[in-house]
């Protein structure tokens, strides 16, 4: 990337996400409330039918490591915004990771309302902890590769708690977690993990991640010409299948799928 480039990135997040960072605030997270930082846990869902407020959540597939949440009150998210998928309408918040550029754009329409990077232009981790309707935001950082260097906290996990739901975008992974990360993250109902294999983290880690993890649904991302089958068979027979023929899925806590199961969307 070019200088001119990257300082048209910083001072883009450095503007837009000033009015957002106003309107962050800590909040206790349902997606913690039962997490430990014990060794080989496996977090399941233990939230009651009851907490699922307001309907149905919707996610969209939009390309590449792009998908649209929409909330019970309209709130619509994009993960991993370049502005390449889900750009219209513009949605209400925006995550951003950094490894490459088509997880990012330096020129966010200003429509978009939250703009939230998951790296930090100053250095160091950045934090997320954004109330917006009823959806509530928070970040997980973890490392990437650039240039052959580690550079640390440079990509976040973001985590969605709508409907009594824990939903869990992995952005651009390139390394295994440690028990310090599935502490933070806590339960996820949903996650959405990247199986190109190469890029990101291989995929004998990625699925070592999403077995762990073991959330209701799992739903692909950031494929490129990786064969569905080389990522479903290394999940095993604890995990069903469920290849649609459309773009989109409707969850919600009391409708998860009794048994985890990895969902194919129209596009991935």
């Amino acid at each position: 990337m070019t200088s001119f480039r990257m300082i048209a990135l910083l001072w883009s997040f450095l503007t837009l996400s000033a009015a957002a960072a106003s309107a962050q605030t800590e909040r206790p997270s349902t997606c913690l409330a039962m997490a430990r930082a014990l060794p080989d846990v496996i977090y399941a869902s233990l939230s009651t039918p009851a907490m699922a407020n307001g309907g149905p959540v919707t996610i969209t597939y939009a390309g590449h490591s792009t998908y649209i949440i929409g909330t019970p009150a309209g709130v619509t998210i994009a993960t991993d915004f370049s502005g390449s998928y889900g750009a219209t309408p513009p949605p209400r918040v925006v995550t951003m990771n950094k490894a490459h550029g088509t997880h990012f754009t330096a020129n966010p329409d200003p429509a978009i309302e939250h703009v939230l990077p998951g790296w930090n232009p100053d250095g160091g981790p950045v934090k997320h902890s954004l109330l917006v309707e009823d959806v509530y935001i928070r970040n997980v950082t973890t490392d990437i590769r650039r240039y052959g260097m580690a550079e640390p906290d440079a990509n976040s996990i973001f985590i969605f708690e709508v409907a009594g739901l824990c939903i869990g975008h992995l952005g651009h992974l390139h390394h295994k977690l440690e028990n310090a990360h599935y502490a933070a993250i806590g339960r996820l109902d949903v996650l959405m993990v990247p199986i190109d294999g190469g890029l990101t983290l291989s995929l004998d880690g990625m699925s070592e991640i999403a077995r762990r993890l073991s959330s209701s649904v799992i739903l692909p991302m950031h494929r490129h010409s990786t064969s569905l089958g080389e990522f479903t068979g290394r999940m095993g027979d604890g995990f069903d299948i469920d290849f649609r023929d459309a773009p989109s899925i409707t969850v919600s806590l009391d409708a998860l799928p009794r048994r985890p199961t990895i969902v194919i969307l129209q596009g991935v």
